[in-house]
């Protein structure tokens, strides 16, 4: 697992560290469990600005041609506005925005809620983390098999080719 000052820019969490008893109510808000990779995170820093923003994508999205940009990770909680039981949180994207109700959006991307990205839920096990495209008929597409594969897969937007 990354340590979270490597993943996290030095803005701070969005929410104090993860209880327990926050986890607990959370998770049956959501009526799901959260991945062991994304509650050890939040254990260690809930929610924020991601140090690196993107992410490669196996085909062309409306951002770019190989990647998604990501930029909040959302914070186990219910307190801050993006946090997964907040004000802008799973609920908000699947009522207010129409996205399919495939699992749980936990980071937004840079396009103001073009699209986003979430735990997939509708295969059985470990959910996939997945990039929902808005802009493209809420195009669903696989980006990484488990949370911890999609936090290792992070990099920053710079790799990429501009013109791509």
């Amino acid at each position: 697992m990354l340590d979270p000052t490597i993943v996290f820019d030095t803005s701070g969490p969005l929410e104090s560290p993860l209880t327990d008893e926050a986890l607990r109510e959370v998770e049956a808000r959501l009526g799901r469990k959260l991945p062991a990779a994304y509650v050890d995170l939040a254990r260690r820093h809930n929610g924020g600005v991601l140090a690196r923003d993107a992410h490669p994508s196996p085909g062309r999205t409306s951002w770019s041609a190989n990647y998604v940009a990501v930029y909040t990770l959302a914070a186990i909680g219910r307190t801050a506005s993006f946090s997964l039981c907040g004000e802008l949180g799973n609920a908000f994207w699947i009522a207010e925005w129409g996205y399919p109700d495939i699992g749980i959006y936990i980071a937004d991307c840079p396009s103001a809620g073009h699209d986003m990205i979430a735990l997939d839920y509708r295969s059985p096990g470990e959910p996939t983390v997945v990039h929902v495209d808005q802009e493209w008929n809420y195009q669903v597409t696989v980006l990484a098999p488990d949370f911890e594969t999609f936090l290792d897969g992070l990099v920053d937007e710079t790799e990429f080719d501009e013109d791509s």
